[in-house]
Protein backbone atom coordinates (compact mmCIF):
# COMPACT_ATOMS: atom_id res chain seq x y z
CA UNK A 1 0.00 0.00 0.00
CA UNK A 2 1.21 3.43 -0.95
CA UNK A 3 -0.28 6.34 0.85
CA UNK A 4 0.14 9.73 -0.74
CA UNK A 5 -0.88 12.98 1.02
CA UNK A 6 -2.00 16.07 -0.60
CA UNK A 7 -3.51 14.03 -3.61
CA UNK A 8 -5.58 17.21 -4.74
CA UNK A 9 -2.61 19.31 -4.69
CA UNK A 10 -1.12 20.02 -8.57
CA UNK A 11 1.92 17.74 -7.71
CA UNK A 12 -0.11 15.32 -5.51
CA UNK A 13 -2.77 15.36 -8.38
CA UNK A 14 0.52 13.84 -10.35
CA UNK A 15 1.98 11.24 -8.21
CA UNK A 16 -1.82 9.57 -7.91
CA UNK A 17 -2.32 9.78 -11.78
CA UNK A 18 1.49 8.62 -11.88
CA UNK A 19 0.51 5.61 -9.79
CA UNK A 20 -2.95 4.32 -10.82
CA UNK A 21 -1.64 4.24 -14.45
CA UNK A 22 0.88 1.93 -13.02
CA UNK A 23 -1.59 -0.39 -11.40
CA UNK A 24 -0.05 0.82 -7.43
CA UNK A 25 -2.71 0.33 -4.30
CA UNK A 26 -2.95 3.62 -2.64
CA UNK A 27 -4.47 4.62 -0.14
CA UNK A 28 -5.15 8.85 0.11
CA UNK A 29 -4.80 11.22 2.85
CA UNK A 30 -7.84 14.22 2.23
CA UNK A 31 -9.51 16.45 4.01
CA UNK A 32 -12.73 16.08 1.40
CA UNK A 33 -13.08 13.08 -0.41
CA UNK A 34 -15.82 15.26 -3.14
CA UNK A 35 -12.49 17.18 -4.17
CA UNK A 36 -10.98 13.69 -5.73
CA UNK A 37 -12.44 12.92 -9.24
CA UNK A 38 -15.23 10.11 -9.18
CA UNK A 39 -12.76 7.50 -10.82
CA UNK A 40 -9.83 8.24 -8.61
CA UNK A 41 -12.33 7.27 -5.64
CA UNK A 42 -13.52 4.32 -6.88
CA UNK A 43 -9.88 2.98 -7.19
CA UNK A 44 -8.35 3.89 -3.86
CA UNK A 45 -8.16 3.77 -0.30
CA UNK A 46 -9.69 7.08 1.97
CA UNK A 47 -8.49 8.60 4.65
CA UNK A 48 -10.58 11.80 5.91
CA UNK A 49 -9.09 14.36 7.75
CA UNK A 50 -5.67 16.41 7.34
CA UNK A 51 -2.46 14.76 7.85
CA UNK A 52 -1.03 16.88 10.19
CA UNK A 53 -3.72 14.97 13.08
CA UNK A 54 -2.49 12.42 14.87
CA UNK A 55 -5.15 10.04 14.29
CA UNK A 56 -5.45 10.51 10.61
CA UNK A 57 -2.13 10.40 9.55
CA UNK A 58 -1.85 7.20 12.41
CA UNK A 59 -4.48 5.12 10.24
CA UNK A 60 -3.41 5.92 6.93
CA UNK A 61 0.23 4.22 7.62
CA UNK A 62 -1.07 1.59 9.00
CA UNK A 63 0.12 -1.15 6.53
CA UNK A 64 1.52 1.14 4.19
CA UNK A 65 5.02 0.28 2.43
CA UNK A 66 5.82 3.80 1.42
CA UNK A 67 4.68 7.30 1.98
CA UNK A 68 4.64 10.48 -0.50
CA UNK A 69 4.92 13.65 1.68
CA UNK A 70 3.67 17.15 0.80
CA UNK A 71 3.12 19.73 3.60
CA UNK A 72 0.50 22.16 2.75
CA UNK A 73 2.29 25.12 4.12
CA UNK A 74 -0.93 27.04 6.04
CA UNK A 75 -0.48 30.31 4.72
CA UNK A 76 -2.59 31.38 8.01
CA UNK A 77 -0.35 29.57 10.24
CA UNK A 78 1.80 30.97 13.21
CA UNK A 79 4.86 30.46 11.75
CA UNK A 80 6.63 28.39 9.19
CA UNK A 81 8.31 26.06 11.94
CA UNK A 82 4.95 24.88 12.93
CA UNK A 83 3.39 25.06 9.31
CA UNK A 84 5.86 22.44 8.19
CA UNK A 85 8.21 20.99 10.89
CA UNK A 86 5.42 20.95 13.57
CA UNK A 87 2.83 19.86 11.19
CA UNK A 88 5.50 16.56 10.24
CA UNK A 89 6.00 15.54 13.38
CA UNK A 90 3.09 13.04 14.23
CA UNK A 91 3.82 11.98 10.65
CA UNK A 92 7.15 11.06 11.61
CA UNK A 93 6.16 9.25 14.90
CA UNK A 94 3.61 6.88 12.53
CA UNK A 95 6.07 6.20 10.03
CA UNK A 96 8.38 4.30 12.59
CA UNK A 97 5.50 2.73 14.29
CA UNK A 98 3.98 0.91 11.72
CA UNK A 99 7.78 0.07 9.90
CA UNK A 100 7.27 2.51 6.47
CA UNK A 101 10.23 1.28 3.85
CA UNK A 102 10.18 4.80 2.40
CA UNK A 103 9.66 8.76 2.68
CA UNK A 104 9.40 10.38 -0.34
CA UNK A 105 8.99 14.43 0.40
CA UNK A 106 8.59 17.82 -1.72
CA UNK A 107 11.23 20.34 -0.58
CA UNK A 108 13.57 22.98 -1.77
CA UNK A 109 16.81 23.48 -2.63
CA UNK A 110 19.13 25.66 -0.93
CA UNK A 111 21.02 22.91 1.79
CA UNK A 112 24.16 23.84 3.03
CA UNK A 113 24.01 27.33 1.82
CA UNK A 114 24.44 30.62 4.30
CA UNK A 115 20.91 31.55 2.73
CA UNK A 116 18.92 28.79 3.52
CA UNK A 117 19.01 29.82 7.27
CA UNK A 118 16.74 32.86 6.81
CA UNK A 119 14.96 31.85 3.93
CA UNK A 120 11.34 31.49 4.86
CA UNK A 121 9.71 28.34 3.64
CA UNK A 122 12.83 27.22 2.68
CA UNK A 123 14.15 27.10 5.63
CA UNK A 124 11.21 25.38 7.13
CA UNK A 125 11.25 22.48 4.64
CA UNK A 126 14.84 21.74 5.21
CA UNK A 127 14.12 21.22 8.65
CA UNK A 128 11.09 18.82 8.22
CA UNK A 129 13.61 17.19 6.19
CA UNK A 130 15.46 16.64 8.87
CA UNK A 131 13.48 15.66 10.88
CA UNK A 132 12.10 13.39 8.49
CA UNK A 133 15.83 11.96 8.40
CA UNK A 134 16.09 11.69 11.56
CA UNK A 135 13.55 9.03 12.26
CA UNK A 136 15.49 6.46 11.03
CA UNK A 137 13.16 5.49 8.04
CA UNK A 138 14.43 6.06 4.63
CA UNK A 139 13.80 9.41 3.02
CA UNK A 140 14.44 11.16 -0.24
CA UNK A 141 13.81 14.72 -0.14
CA UNK A 142 12.87 16.12 -3.69
CA UNK A 143 14.16 19.71 -4.05
CA UNK A 144 12.76 22.01 -6.10
CA UNK A 145 13.22 25.90 -7.64
CA UNK A 146 10.25 27.81 -8.40
CA UNK A 147 7.19 25.96 -10.03
CA UNK A 148 6.18 26.84 -13.26
CA UNK A 149 2.89 26.49 -12.43
CA UNK A 150 2.76 29.62 -9.63
CA UNK A 151 2.11 31.52 -13.05
CA UNK A 152 -1.62 30.26 -12.49
CA UNK A 153 -2.49 32.52 -10.20
CA UNK A 154 -1.52 34.91 -12.39
CA UNK A 155 -4.14 34.22 -15.41
CA UNK A 156 -6.25 36.97 -14.67
CA UNK A 157 -3.51 39.72 -14.57
CA UNK A 158 -2.33 38.24 -18.10
CA UNK A 159 -5.63 38.39 -19.53
CA UNK A 160 -6.55 41.43 -18.33
CA UNK A 161 -3.41 43.65 -18.21
CA UNK A 162 -0.86 41.69 -20.20
CA UNK A 163 1.44 41.57 -17.42
CA UNK A 164 3.08 39.32 -14.43
CA UNK A 165 4.48 40.29 -11.18
CA UNK A 166 6.74 38.60 -9.00
CA UNK A 167 9.68 39.28 -6.29
CA UNK A 168 11.76 38.08 -8.81
CA UNK A 169 14.92 40.20 -10.26
CA UNK A 170 14.06 40.92 -13.94
CA UNK A 171 17.37 39.85 -14.69
CA UNK A 172 18.23 37.03 -12.69
CA UNK A 173 18.67 33.57 -14.48
CA UNK A 174 16.72 31.01 -12.07
CA UNK A 175 15.81 27.50 -12.49
CA UNK A 176 11.53 26.72 -12.85
CA UNK A 177 10.66 23.46 -12.64
CA UNK A 178 7.25 21.65 -13.98
CA UNK A 179 4.99 20.16 -11.75
CA UNK A 180 4.84 17.16 -13.37
CA UNK A 181 8.40 16.58 -13.75
CA UNK A 182 8.40 17.10 -9.70
CA UNK A 183 5.51 14.23 -10.02
CA UNK A 184 7.73 11.61 -12.31
CA UNK A 185 10.37 11.81 -10.16
CA UNK A 186 8.85 11.23 -6.78
CA UNK A 187 6.78 8.11 -8.45
CA UNK A 188 9.96 6.86 -9.60
CA UNK A 189 11.25 7.16 -6.17
CA UNK A 190 8.17 5.63 -4.45
CA UNK A 191 8.21 2.81 -6.73
CA UNK A 192 12.16 1.83 -5.95
CA UNK A 193 12.97 -0.04 -3.24
CA UNK A 194 16.25 -0.06 -3.87
CA UNK A 195 17.64 3.21 -2.11
CA UNK A 196 18.66 3.50 1.55
CA UNK A 197 19.24 6.58 3.98
CA UNK A 198 18.64 9.50 3.42
CA UNK A 199 19.65 12.33 0.79
CA UNK A 200 18.19 14.90 -1.60
CA UNK A 201 16.94 14.42 -5.18
CA UNK A 202 17.15 17.60 -7.39
CA UNK A 203 14.46 18.64 -9.79
CA UNK A 204 15.69 21.71 -11.84
CA UNK A 205 13.76 22.14 -15.06
CA UNK A 206 15.97 22.34 -18.40
CA UNK A 207 16.53 25.74 -18.56
CA UNK A 208 17.97 29.18 -16.35
CA UNK A 209 15.30 31.85 -17.16
CA UNK A 210 15.06 35.32 -16.18
CA UNK A 211 11.45 36.82 -16.06
CA UNK A 212 12.30 39.17 -18.64
CA UNK A 213 13.10 36.23 -20.88
CA UNK A 214 10.08 34.51 -19.54
CA UNK A 215 7.80 37.44 -20.78
CA UNK A 216 9.52 37.31 -23.87
CA UNK A 217 8.28 33.56 -24.29
CA UNK A 218 4.91 33.70 -23.17
CA UNK A 219 4.18 36.82 -25.99
CA UNK A 220 5.29 34.75 -28.36
CA UNK A 221 3.42 31.56 -27.12
CA UNK A 222 -0.13 34.47 -26.31
CA UNK A 223 0.25 36.08 -29.32
CA UNK A 224 0.41 39.33 -27.83
CA UNK A 225 3.01 41.61 -25.66
CA UNK A 226 3.14 40.62 -22.01
CA UNK A 227 5.22 42.72 -19.58
CA UNK A 228 6.93 41.77 -16.54
CA UNK A 229 6.92 44.00 -13.41
CA UNK A 230 8.96 43.44 -10.08
CA UNK A 231 6.62 43.30 -6.91
CA UNK A 232 8.47 44.95 -3.82
CA UNK A 233 8.62 42.75 -0.79
CA UNK A 234 6.76 45.59 1.20
CA UNK A 235 4.04 45.37 -1.74
CA UNK A 236 3.83 40.84 -1.49
CA UNK A 237 3.19 40.82 2.04
CA UNK A 238 0.55 43.12 1.86
CA UNK A 239 -0.96 41.60 -0.91
CA UNK A 240 -0.79 38.36 0.99
CA UNK A 241 -1.98 39.37 4.62
CA UNK A 242 -4.65 40.96 2.05
CA UNK A 243 -5.60 37.40 1.56
CA UNK A 244 -6.08 36.00 4.57
CA UNK A 245 -2.16 35.07 5.38
CA UNK A 246 -0.52 35.96 8.65
CA UNK A 247 2.10 38.17 9.19
CA UNK A 248 4.80 35.80 9.85
CA UNK A 249 3.98 33.84 7.46
CA UNK A 250 3.64 36.47 4.82
CA UNK A 251 6.90 37.87 5.76
CA UNK A 252 8.60 34.23 5.48
CA UNK A 253 7.41 34.46 1.62
CA UNK A 254 9.24 37.72 1.18
CA UNK A 255 12.16 36.09 2.96
CA UNK A 256 11.78 33.13 0.66
CA UNK A 257 12.44 35.73 -2.52
CA UNK A 258 14.82 37.55 -1.48
CA UNK A 259 16.83 34.57 -0.90
CA UNK A 260 16.12 33.54 -4.00
CA UNK A 261 17.07 36.96 -5.25
CA UNK A 262 20.16 36.25 -3.81
CA UNK A 263 21.03 32.94 -5.69
CA UNK A 264 19.65 30.42 -2.98
CA UNK A 265 18.06 28.45 -5.89
CA UNK A 266 21.73 28.56 -8.12
CA UNK A 267 23.67 26.72 -5.46
CA UNK A 268 22.68 22.76 -6.26
CA UNK A 269 25.11 22.55 -9.84
CA UNK A 270 22.89 21.21 -13.03
CA UNK A 271 23.86 17.63 -13.52
CA UNK A 272 21.87 15.19 -16.40
CA UNK A 273 20.41 13.71 -13.68
CA UNK A 274 18.92 16.48 -12.09
CA UNK A 275 17.80 18.20 -15.16
CA UNK A 276 14.16 17.52 -15.86
CA UNK A 277 12.61 17.60 -19.40
CA UNK A 278 9.18 20.05 -19.53
CA UNK A 279 10.91 23.46 -21.21
CA UNK A 280 8.52 26.68 -20.07
CA UNK A 281 7.53 27.10 -23.70
CA UNK A 282 6.14 23.66 -23.40
CA UNK A 283 4.23 24.25 -20.27
CA UNK A 284 3.45 27.83 -21.55
CA UNK A 285 1.85 26.11 -24.80
CA UNK A 286 0.34 22.81 -22.74
CA UNK A 287 -1.02 24.42 -19.65
CA UNK A 288 -0.80 28.05 -19.14
CA UNK A 289 -2.30 28.91 -22.87
CA UNK A 290 -5.34 26.83 -22.19
CA UNK A 291 -6.40 28.03 -18.66
CA UNK A 292 -6.02 31.88 -20.08
CA UNK A 293 -8.29 30.74 -23.23
CA UNK A 294 -10.98 28.68 -20.66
Amino acid sequence: MYVITAPTSTIGRDVVADLLDRGVPLRLVVRDAARLAPEVRERVEIVEGTHGDPDVIDRACAGAEAVFWLAPGNPAGADVHSAYVDFTRPACEAFVRHGVKRVVGISALGRGTPLAAHAGPVTASLAMDDLIGATGVPYRAVTCPSFMHNLLHQVGALKEQGMFFLMADPDLKSPMVASRDIAATATRLLLDDTWRGTGEVACLGPEDLTPAEMAETLSDVLGKTIGYRQVPGAALKERLTGFGSSEAMAQAMVDMFDAKNQGIDKAEPRTAESTTSTTFRQWAEEVLKPAIRA
